[in-house]
């Protein structure tokens, strides 16, 4: 599949769910809220195929790959329990990182959960569930939210 360089080859020109074009656009419509003016590259057949992935912002960057409403979900969550890891004091944020890095057996340019499918989204929040679980925390299932909430990226 042929990707474009301005996009940093996480973009493909065409979804890899339909088959049709990949645009770049306004979240607007999409996000209850774009007060941000973020901006997805999104299937031109949205809302029939949900497959999208927004930008950094104000830039054309990709956070990570198009993916549909079940793997963005499981993105979501896999960023809740991994960044409890060092937001609870259970490890350090470089120590988080060097798990992600072996669960995903990437190198930390490319260790980031925007990145990751459905089988190592799981694997992150089990790891990150068990590890806050041994160090005497309680991890709380996340609360429903915006597909964005500005948080970091992993």
């Amino acid at each position: 599949m042929k990707k474009t360089k301005k996009k940093d080859g996480l973009v493909p020109d065409h979804c890899p769910k339909c088959g049709a074009t990949i645009v770049l656009r306004s979240a607007e419509g999409i996000y209850k809220e774009n007060k941000n003016n973020t901006m997805l590259y999104i299937c031109s057949n949205y809302p029939h195929c949900d497959m999208y992935v927004r930008t950094h912002p104000g830039t054309t960057k990709p956070v990570g790959t198009l993916a549909d409403a079940r793997l963005r979900k499981l993105r979501r969550e896999a960023h809740f329990y991994f960044n409890q890891l060092y937001e609870s004091g259970a490890m350090t944020d470089d120590d988080a990182y060097t798990l992600l890095m072996n669960i995903v057996q990437a190198p930390r340019s490319k260790a980031h959960i925007g990145y990751l499918g459905e089988y190592y989204c799981q694997q992150v929040i089990e790891r990150s569930q068990g590890i806050l679980r041994n160090h005497g925390f309680t991890p709380r299932h996340p609360a429903r939210r915006q597909p964005h909430n500005g948080g970091r990226s992993a």
